[in-house]
């Protein structure tokens, strides 16, 4: 019983399968991503939303990949990793049990599906921390806001924080493609199995959902805060409107 281990690796940058296709030696762009043969065995699939997935490649070997790879597209590696094991068994019926896929025999258009969908894992997780601290740092903002009745003075880090709130939501946004069905499956019963199996165990759908919840949640918090921020602003400009009238006065009867 053959048995075969996907290694996913995601990367802070995204690069388009178009640009990366000169790195790889006779690579091709399948419907669910770029497909490479490497030299020596294993093969490696790189995918456009910031993952690659290694498959029968020992760590050496690996290492060696992603050092390349890192170098000649300007990568951040290492942010997330993901393993997932394949079981070949003549005559089994596709299905996960105890962490482990199972099917009758792994073709390269069903390891291209395995290697999507743990490439979506992978960049899943990335976007789970960044939004986890995200979250984290609004907390602080109303913390403050809950103890002290007001934002800091000074409201420059504030507005950095939203920008950066604003630009993690329009990429986290961005990628909903992640969860998109491969064509290929829709002409192959058994890949269209392999894949929902493994959305399931993934759980990509409710953790896609629960991104969402999240940053619906930061982008509130911060409109109140930015709120609160922006009152005080028109509160110091009428007390500075007042002072103004109150001087203009005293100076009128010095005169």
């Amino acid at each position: 019983m053959p048995s075969h281990r996907f290694h996913a690796v995601a990367f802070v940058e995204n690069v388009a399968l178009k640009e990366a296709l000169p790195a790889f030696p006779n690579a091709r762009i399948r419907p669910y991503g770029l497909h490479a043969a490497l030299d020596g065995g294993g093969d490696l699939f790189f995918f456009a939303f910031g993952a690659v997935v290694f498959l029968g490649v020992d760590d050496e070997r690996r290492r060696r990949e992603l050092a390349r790879i890192s170098e000649m597209f300007s990568l951040t590696p290492q942010i997330v990793h993901e393993d997932f094991a394949v079981q070949e068994e003549a005559n089994a019926s596709i299905g996960v049990t105890g962490g482990v896929l199972t099917l009758d025999r792994l073709t390269p258009d069903r390891a291209g599906v395995v290697a999507l969908t743990v490439a979506q894992s992978a960049a899943m997780e990335y976007y789970e921390k960044i939004v986890d601290d995200l979250l984290t740092r609004t907390g602080h903002y109303v913390g403050r806001l809950e103890k002290v009745g007001t934002v800091p003075t000074w409201t420059r880090p504030l507005h950095r924080f939203i920008g950066e709130a604003i630009g993690t939501r329009t990429e986290v946004l961005s990628v909903l493609h992640l969860l998109d069905k491969p064509d290929a499956t829709w002409d192959d019963p058994a890949m269209d199995r392999i894949y929902d199996d493994l959305r399931s165990e993934f759980d990509l759908v409710d953790r896609y959902q629960a991104l969402e919840l999240k940053i619906r949640g930061v982008q509130e918090a911060l409109e109140l805060v930015l709120e609160v921020a922006r009152h005080r602003a028109l509160l110091w400009l009428e007390i500075a409107v007042v002072a103004l009238i109150l001087i203009e006065i005293v100076l009128g009867f010095l005169r």
